[in-house]
């Protein structure tokens, strides 16, 4: 793959699908494959871990940020490459400063605050257990706030990312 194609790799995904896997170059079997499945890179539980802290550490990354950079430059290395790569688990076990927490695997919008600390529960991309529209949470961060906002697939598609939403990213 290119520069060029490795730069436009996360524009590919448009009306519901993503071009990297067409139907038309999927559809047979055509031998085997692998893909790289990653687990919890959990950011800032070695230092919590390390401590003996770990309702109140992890306010350093610097040892999960090196893990992390090794295991893209191992697997950028590998010949052949994956079909592809795929995160799971946790991805953050405390922040300094933590405003809010996002997460799914309730397949309906969902939240709640406690202790100045949101809960955002993102609705599902797939099945929907709930009412809400099969979509993706667009969050804004600021040195000020946190404003998220969910955006059906189809709205975000046809008409982007609001301008409210967008001005934000202007803000100096």
């Amino acid at each position: 793959m290119s520069a060029a194609e490795e730069a436009g790799v996360f524009h590919r995904a448009r009306g519901r699908t993503l071009d990297s896997f067409s139907s038309e170059k999927e559809r047979e079997w055509k031998g085997p494959f692998y893909f790289i499945q990653g687990a919890d890179p959990q950011f800032g539980l070695m230092k919590a871990w390390a401590t003996g802290d770990c309702d109140n550490g992890g306010d350093e990354w610097e040892q999960e940020i090196l893990l992390a950079e090794q295991a893209v430059q191992a697997i950028n290395k590998l010949n052949p490459k994956p079909k592809f790569f795929v995160l799971c688990g946790d991805l953050v076990h405390a922040m300094p400063g933590i405003k809010a927490v996002f997460s799914g695997h309730y397949h309906r919008n969902a939240g709640g605050t406690y202790r100045n600390l949101d809960m955002v529960v993102s609705s599902a991309i797939g099945c929907q257990l709930g009412k809400d529209t099969h979509g993706l949470r667009v969050v804004v961060v600021t040195a000020e706030k946190i404003v998220h906002r969910y955006y059906s697939l189809d709205e975000l598609n046809e008409k982007g990312i609001e301008d409210d939403l967008m001005d934000l990213l202007k803000e100096n």
